[in-house]
């Protein structure tokens, strides 16, 4: 799968393309705010967010094409 998983605050849960996180904001809540321009609030903290995104790179650093 090309997207990491993300949950709301309200428990929903999303995937978005991790290439297209432009920043992670943290006003007391975590915002990620897309290159679209889009913002998503979501439960994760940023470090899980970035660890999801790094396993997420190491995972097609090693796939065989």
């Amino acid at each position: 799968c090309d997207m990491i998983e993300v949950t709301r605050l309200n428990g929903v849960k999303y995937w978005v393309n991790p290439h297209q996180i432009e920043t992670i904001e943290q006003n007391p809540d975590v915002t990620l705010v897309m290159l679209s321009g889009k913002t998503l609030v979501i439960k994760e903290k940023p470090d899980e967010v970035i660890e999801k995104i790094i396993a997420y790179r190491r995972k097609i650093a090693n796939q065989e094409f």
